[in-house]
């Protein structure tokens, strides 16, 4: 081999470290004949990197929160207007506001949400009830619609689904990004009774086609639509309003309450539990709001035919309820809830924003909410969101 051969040898092997480093074998010896061999670059090259996971942009997200401002993801209360907002968003940055019947709507027409919005870091959910007939916090704003019953009475699925497209469109101009509703409870109940004429009608199949069109127009609109209340409040004992109320046994509720959710769960939607006692699920005095058995059931599917459920689960009301306040303080509500698998705990004031929040740091400090659980509830709501990269 020439000289100059043997010199671009070794300027090869240099630049080759991986291969040519310090403790690597030697070179072969050069061949005595003038047949051409491989370049050492060539037959030295360092084997293709493995393949490094991307960057999971949520989990970093998450890791940047500190643990109260995680917890405060988890959170969505009652607002009276645009100064509420603004000042529970700005101490507190909770995840989530809910115009409710006595907020001042000028929050909604007069800037308040923006305003609102620019005090967090992340974005806020703006959450309303908004069903139509008797439940409609927005008519003053947008007018009225029919309830459910009236709805499924009057018009086709695909009447309801562009009236509720035209009403997503209308609640995202407001700045509004939930609605608590279709409600898919099934019900024979007499219209102005708790559930009544809020539910299409006592045939799950019919709630099934109607709730679907509802859902698909506000999701269409860009508004997040939550069932509402899992797992079957249409045959309950009484209204939660003002004390305990008891289902028909779970095995019932397969056949029939629960229809609608195993249907319509996977099809992009929140899902709210409700402060049901159901025998066969639930344990005594502890309703299905903060019961992991019923969280475990909505979450796995299983129990009822259903494909698990990934959305954000929501509680109903924890402050203004009988059913849940005559047995826990807002304080072990929130967290008890948590606990179970709630995602979003929902109550009707900022009040005890405060003490919620440092009696929740205080349970993952012990253990007894544990920190896993946390990060996999705030990833759900960053998602549901669509917020700081998760999705």
């Amino acid at each position: 081999m020439s000289r100059r051969r043997m010199l671009s040898l070794f300027a090869a092997c240099a630049m080759a470290t991986t291969a040519c480093g310090a403790g690597d074998t030697a070179a072969p010896a050069p061949t005595t004949t003038d047949a051409p061999t491989p370049s050492a670059a060539a037959s030295s090259s360092p084997l293709p990197a493995p393949a490094v996971p991307a960057p999971d942009a949520c989990a970093s997200a998450i890791d940047a929160l500190t643990m109260r401002q995680r917890l405060a993801q988890l959170l969505t209360v009652g607002v009276t207007g645009t100064d509420d907002a603004v000042s529970v968003v700005q101490s507190e940055q909770v995840g989530g506001v809910f115009v409710g019947s006595w907020t001042d709507k000028q929050m909604l027409t007069g800037g308040g949400v923006a305003q609102m919005q620019q005090a967090s870091s992340v974005p806020v959910m703006v959450t309303i009830d908004e069903e139509g007939g008797r439940v409609s916090r927005a008519k003053d704003l947008l007018g009225d619609i029919p309830s459910a019953r009236e709805t499924a009475a009057t018009m086709t699925p695909d009447q309801t689904y562009e009236m509720w497209l035209e009403r997503g469109r209308g609640l995202r101009d407001l700045g509004i990004t939930v609605d608590f509703a279709p409600d898919v409870d099934v019900s024979s109940q007499p219209d102005d009774s708790v559930i009544g004429d809020r539910s299409y009608s006592d045939d799950p199949a019919t709630v099934v086609a109607y709730a679907s069109a509802a859902a698909r127009g506000l999701r269409d609109a860009g508004v997040l639509p939550v069932l509402k209340h899992f797992p079957g409040h249409g045959a309950g004992s009484g209204d939660s309003h003002t004390g305990a109320v008891t289902t028909p046994p779970l095995e019932e509720l397969q056949a029939r309450d629960l229809v609608p959710f195993r249907d319509l769960a996977a099809s992009g939607v929140g899902v709210m539990v409700g402060h049901l006692d159901v025998p066969g699920l639930t344990t005594d005095g502890v309703p299905a709001s903060i019961s992991p058995a019923v969280m475990s059931l909505l979450r796995d599917g299983t129990g009822y035919g259903a494909a698990p459920f990934t959305g954000p689960i929501f509680t109903d009301d924890l402050s203004g309820m009988a059913a849940i306040t005559s047995r826990l303080g807002i304080e072990e509500a929130v967290k008890t809830a948590l606990v179970a698998g709630a995602d979003v705990a929902l109550w009707i004031t900022t009040d005890a924003v405060t003490s919620v929040l440092d009696n929740l740091e205080a349970a993952v400090a012990s253990g007894e909410l544990p920190s896993s659980r946390v990060d996999e509830a705030a990833r759900t709501v960053l998602a549901a969101k669509g917020a700081l990269g998760c999705s």
